[in-house]
C-alpha cells in the first residue's frame, strides 16, 4: 500500500513540470504566431526576393539563387551606405550631447520637484503628437534656402527627429538613480566632476546605449530627411531613399531586398560591436 501510493505521488510530480510546459507553451503560441506571421514570414521573403533572376519585363523576375545581387548592390551603391552611416553615426553623437545634459536635468534635478518635471517631459515628448512628416516639412519652410539640400540639414532632421527617443531612455535610468550614491560621493569629498564620471555616468550607461541604438538604428534607413521633397537633395541621398526608388520606381525589386539585407547586417554587426565595446552585453 506504501509503495503504490509513493509510485501514485511520484507519477504526479513527474507529470507537474510536463503539464505547466505545456501551459507555459500555450501561453507563449500567439506571440510566437505573431512573430513567425509578421517578422519571420516577410523576413524569408525578403531574402528569397534578393535572390531572384530578371524574368523578362521591367518589374518581372523569377526564383533563383543570383548571389551576385548582394555584390553589385554593394559595388554600385557603396557611397549611398557610407553616407547613411556617416549621417546616422554624426547625428546620434549631436543627440548624445544634446540629450544626455536634458536627461540629466530632468531625472536627477528637478526631481524634487514633480511639476516641473512632467512639464519637461511633456514638452520632450510633445514632437510625437505631430506627424513625422508634417514636423520634417516644416524645417524646410524655417531653415533659410541655402541650407535646404546640404549634408546640415539632413543631419539637423535626423538629430531633432529621434532625439526624444534618446532622451526618454536616459532618463528613465537616470530617474532610477539613488541620490544617495552622489551624496556619498560628496561625502568622500569627490568634486561634481568626479562624481559625475565615477557615479553617474558608469550608472547610466545602460540609458545611454539604450538611446543611442533607438536613436541609430531608424536614422541609418531613413529616407524621409535626407528625400528631396523634404530636407535632402541629389547629393545627400541616404541609403533608403535608394530602396524606395528600387521598389517603387524602377522595380528592381532584387536590388532593393539586397540592399536591405546588407544594411541589416551592417547594422547588426556595428551594434553588436558597439555593445561589447560600451560593457552593455544585457542588452543583446
Amino acid at each position: 500500500m506504501a509503495f503504490a501510493a509513493f509510485s501514485t505521488n511520484t507519477k504526479q510530480v513527474d507529470q507537474g513540470p510536463g503539464k505547466r510546459s505545456w501551459i507555459a507553451l500555450a501561453l507563449l503560441a500567439p506571440g510566437i504566431a505573431y512573430m513567425l506571421l509578421f517578422f519571420v514570414t516577410p523576413f524569408v521573403q525578403l531574402i528569397m526576393t534578393s535572390l531572384q533572376t530578371p524574368a523578362g519585363g521591367i518589374g518581372q523576375y523569377q526564383a533563383g539563387l543570383e548571389f551576385a545581387n548582394y555584390a553589385a548592390a554593394m559595388g554600385e551603391y557603396w557611397p549611398q551606405i557610407l553616407r547613411s552611416f556617416a549621417y546616422a553615426i554624426t547625428a546620434t553623437v549631436i543627440g548624445l550631447v544634446i540629450s544626455y545634459p536634458l536627461a540629466y536635468l530632468i531625472g536627477v534635478r528637478v526631481r524634487s520637484r514633480p511639476l516641473l518635471q512632467g512639464v519637461l517631459l511633456i514638452l520632450v515628448i510633445a514632437p510625437f503628437f505631430i506627424s513625422f512628416l508634417l514636423r520634417t516639412l516644416a524645417w524646410k519652410s524655417i531653415l533659410p534656402g541655402e541650407l535646404i539640400g546640404t549634408h546640415f540639414s539632413v543631419i539637423f532632421g535626423l538629430v531633432y527627429n529621434f532625439i526624444p527617443f534618446m532622451v526618454l531612455p536616459m532618463f528613465a535610468s537616470l530617474q532610477s538613480l539613488d541620490l544617495r550614491l552622489l551624496e556619498a560621493a560628496s561625502d568622500l569629498y569627490a568634486n561634481p566632476v568626479t562624481t559625475f564620471r565615477k557615479v553617474t555616468l558608469p550608472l547610466s550607461i545602460p540609458g545611454v546605449v539604450s538611446g543611442t541604438l533607438l536613436s541609430f538604428i531608424p536614422m541609418s534607413g531613413d529616407y524621409v530627411n535626407a528625400s528631396r521633397e523634404f530636407l535632402g537633395s541629389t547629393s545627400t541621398t541616404m541609403i533608403g531613399n535608394v530602396i524606395e526608388s528600387n521598389f517603387l520606381n524602377t522595380q528592381n525589386y532584387p536590388m532593393a531586398a539586397s540592399l536591405s539585407i546588407l544594411l541589416m547586417i551592417i547594422i547588426l554587426v556595428l551594434v553588436a560591436t558597439y555593445v561589447r565595446k560600451s560593457g552593455a552585453e544585457d542588452l543583446l
